[in-house]
């Protein structure tokens, strides 16, 4: 563990061990806030990691807990227990159950459940599917990303391919980059969209939220680094309706994998994905009485060029029963789900 540099004043006693370190408040420090005199003795740690450490409970005060707002009279005794940041604790393996669809020596084909991440990031720096893939698959330590080539959203169920080695990694890469993948999803949105259609708009960073996605332009927009390309087709597979609303069953493809792509893409042309808690703009008031705890957004089908076999192969995946049960809710009658991943029409490869 890194320790700090021991300041001149000989007020402060550093105790050089693993566990803890110690020192004393400055009696010209008496009246201040605990976190600002520890930002100015601890200069090499940050205001923000020491205040997180004390709203941990890991700094004593002549032995007790104190609170990060907590005013010192000079003199006191002050243990700091630093600890790890989560970033350094995200890349470690955990047994998380990873519902395996194909395995080689190359690549791995995963079918992944809604509400699970693909990736360690800010507020989930566990229980991702990279930490379960670090377990199952301790030698993709190796690889960036564990061997993730491209991602799913937290709340989006289906299909995804890891690489098991540097060479098929980048391979996938390039296919990725060719647009010679092809991914397949069920989307159930609110309205009454086109038969079939293309959606060309690029994608960037909302300008007014940074939490969102936004359309920015088209590939000719000339927005520079600010927005990039992202093509969807779809095609209408069913139609229904909830409570009055008009809902319908779309099949997408995608072109590019720009994120959040289908959802902002849908929604930019007014028809928003059930469930969706982030684009829902335009949603119908009956939406809010429609109890769904993700957006009905499936990868149900992936092909790719296998990067050893040199053959194409493909995979499917029947969505989750909560999906499943959307079509007799909304009255979508009829055997109207793909079985295969072989394409529908209108949105091959």
């Amino acid at each position: 563990m890194n320790k700090p540099m021991k300041p001149e004043s000989n007020s402060v006693d550093y105790i050089d061990d693993e566990d803890f370190i110690a020192l004393e408040i400055p009696m010209e420090s008496a009246g201040e806030r605990l976190d600002k005199v520890l930002a100015h003795l601890l200069g090499d740690y940050s205001r923000n990691r020491l205040q997180s450490w004390l709203e941990a409970g890991a700094v004593t005060l002549n032995g007790k807990t104190v609170k990060m707002r907590q005013i010192v009279r000079g003199g006191e005794a002050v243990k700091v227990f630093p600890q790890e940041l989560p970033e350094q604790q995200a890349f470690e393996p955990e047994d998380i159950p990873l519902n395996c669809q194909y395995d080689d020596a190359d690549l791995l084909v995963f079918n992944k459940p809604a509400n699970r991440v693909m990736h360690p990031a800010a507020g989930n720096w566990s229980g991702t599917v990279l930490n379960g893939l670090l377990f199952h698959y301790p030698e993709l330590a190796h690889l960036p990303r564990a061997g993730i080539v491209h991602r799913l959203d937290k709340d989006t169920s289906g299909l995804f391919v890891v690489a098991r080695s540097a060479l098929a990694q980048t391979a996938l890469v390039r296919q990725l980059q060719a647009r010679s993948v092809e991914r397949r999803y069920l989307a159930w949105v609110w309205g009454n969209p086109p038969l079939h259609g293309t959606i060309d708009s690029a994608i960037g960073r909302d300008p007014h939220d940074r939490l969102r996605m936004a359309v920015l332009g088209n590939a000719q927009s000339g927005l520079g680094g600010k927005a990039k390309l992202a093509v969807t087709h779809f095609k209408k597979i069913a139609q229904g309706q909830w409570n009055g609303a008009k809902v319908s069953l779309l099949e997408c493809k995608l072109e590019t994998g720009r994120t959040h792509q289908i959802r902002v893409h849908l929604e930019s042309m007014g028809h928003p994905l059930l469930g969706d808690l982030v684009y829902r703009k335009r949603i119908p008031e009956q939406a809010k009485q429609l109890l769904l705890q993700r957006q009905a957004l499936h990868a149900f089908a992936l092909s790719l060029d296998h990067p050893h076999l040199h053959q194409t192969m493909s995979w499917f995946a029947s969505p989750p029963q909560e999906l499943l049960d959307l079509n007799p809710l909304l009255g979508i009658e009829g055997d109207v789900l793909p079985k295969s991943a072989v394409p529908l029409g209108g949105t091959s490869r």
